[in-house]
């Protein structure tokens, strides 16, 4: 058993942060909890970490309630964003320190220090301060830090945001092979869906101090539960449930509203009975993939993805007319709200 939270609420004054959140985290897995500033991600994590305490609900870790349990009796280890480094250390004394205060003898110090060196590749490394590292590195260090009294659960709270994209996209394919090699349980806070999707075995999805979905990254993005999760885990176009494109099409709804993927947009060059009328106002080249905005004869504006191959097949151009119809749309019961 690794991390169950049962029922757990947390407010701060007048304000939820945390209202009746159940999950269970596998033992050795790697989970994403994922949601928009103010979504209670980071104060579940801290009511995990045992950096706050729940105003009702439990927590169990490794099978044991610690619910009240002092941060320090957890074995837990904590990733912050900005690293949280002593400055005046070296990267080996940074990475012992844990060990140091646990009162670990000195050789067996040294043999783990050198282990996590070469573990997050670092190795001739060791004697540099902070200062002298980069970011990445920097954040390297602080996972062995938190990785060398080998702790049953590691938690990181946005443990890449500081960094720039080349950096984060690069560590986070290192954090998954990592993960991959020492099976720690671990939970990472994220606003990122890119990072949530490449990294996590499952993915919780929160809105406003609760869960909307669990699940994998396929099954998020694929079936998503809720409105809320459909417009939140990659882009979507969101039009009227009267919106032509959707009268010859099939789909159809008792909700106000669609939701209809860029990818499931398909672009003909002929009319026939199923597709509508549009005007493509824009065409955006994003590398492996061209993006196309597009108008509608009813004036709904929609965003369309092609590959590359599809877009030299079609033979877009700025103005062209073109045809278009749904190939998959959802709608949902539920309000949402980003």
């Amino acid at each position: 058993m690794g991390i169950v939270v049962e029922n757990v609420s947390k407010s701060f004054g007048n304000f939820k942060a945390v209202e009746r959140v159940s999950l269970e985290i596998k033992s050795g897995s790697l989970v994403a909890l994922l949601g928009p500033s103010g979504s209670g991600k980071s104060t579940l994590l801290r009511l995990i970490s045992g950096l706050e305490v729940p105003d009702s609900g439990r927590i169990i870790l490794t099978g044991k309630d610690a619910t009240y349990q002092r941060v320090q009796e957890r074995n837990i280890g904590f990733v912050f964003q900005h690293y949280a480094l002593f400055k005046h250390m070296t990267v080996r004394q940074n990475i012992a320190f844990g060990l140091e205060i646990r009162k670990v003898p000195k050789a067996k110090v040294k043999k783990r220090v050198e282990e996590l060196l070469e573990l997050v590749q670092l190795v001739g490394l060791g004697d540099r301060y902070p200062s002298q590292l980069s970011g990445g590195q920097r954040q390297r260090v602080a996972l062995a830090r938190a990785l060398a009294p080998e702790p049953e659960v590691l938690l990181l709270d946005e443990p890449f945001g500081a960094l720039d994209a080349k950096v984060r996209k690069d560590l986070r394919a290192w954090l998954r092979r990592l993960h991959d090699e020492v099976h720690v349980t671990t939970v990472f806070v994220t606003h990122d869906q890119e990072e949530a999707m490449e990294l996590a075995d499952e993915i919780v999805v929160m809105n406003k101090g609760r869960v909307e979905q669990i699940g994998t990254p396929a099954e998020v993005y694929d079936h998503p539960a809720t409105a809320f999760v459909m417009s939140f885990i990659g882009p979507v176009n969101v039009l009227p449930t009267s919106a032509r494109i959707f009268q010859n099409s099939g789909f159809d709804s008792a909700h106000p509203e669609m939701f209809l993927r860029p990818q499931d947009v398909i672009i003909e060059t002929t009319p026939n009975a199923t597709n509508v009328t549009a005007r493509v106002n824009r065409l955006i080249h994003l590398g492996w993939e061209i993006q196309a905005e597009l108008v509608l004869d009813d004036g709904q504006v929609v965003t369309a993805h092609l590959t590359r191959e599809k877009f030299e097949e079609l033979k877009l151009e700025p103005q062209q007319k073109v045809y278009v119809k749904p190939k998959d749309a959802k709608s949902f019961p539920l309000y949402y709200s980003i």
